[in-house]
Order: structure tokens, then sequence, then C-alpha cells
């Protein structure tokens, strides 16, 4: 039995960081797999997936725990006030 681990990368030192993180402490039974977002058919897999930064670890086709929920949402980016014209 195999546990099947994409990490979703752009390539930036932090994916990197990720990547070498996660192959340091990847068992035997871990199928790792970088997925390369500037691949059309990568980028298609990551939005079916909800996947909104990166990078991000994929764990058995759920988004892992310390990547859920990141990136810009339209109620962040106002309440930190962008569309709000400064006077």
């Amino acid at each position: 039995m195999t546990r099947t681990v994409e990490i979703f990368s752009a390539g930036c030192p932090s994916c990197q960081a990720t990547i070498a993180l996660v192959q340091s402490i990847a068992c035997p039974s871990c199928e790792v797999s970088v997925l390369d977002m500037n691949d059309a058919d990568v980028a298609a897999r990551s939005r079916q997936l909800g996947i909104q930064s990166v990078p991000t670890v994929v764990i058995d086709g759920a988004i892992a725990a310390c990547c859920a929920g990141r990136g810009p949402d339209e109620a962040s980016l106002r309440a930190a006030g962008i569309g709000a014209e400064l006077v």
C-alpha cells in the first residue's frame, strides 16, 4: 500500500524548501511527485482540487491541513483596504 504525495510547485525558493522537507520525511510507503504549476494540465488539476497558492502538498487527493485555506480572498483584501479610496 502506498501514500500518494503531490507537491504543487512553481519552482520558487519556498517551493524548493517544501520539496526538500517532504522528501526528507517521506517514508518508503510515500510516493512523492513534484508537479510544475507552469504545466497547463497541472494547473487545471490544481483548480479542481481548490489549490489557491503554492507550494501546496496534497496527500491521497486531499490538500494537507498545513496548506488549506491559503491564498487571497476578496473579503480579506477589502478588509486590508483594497477598493477603499484614500481621502
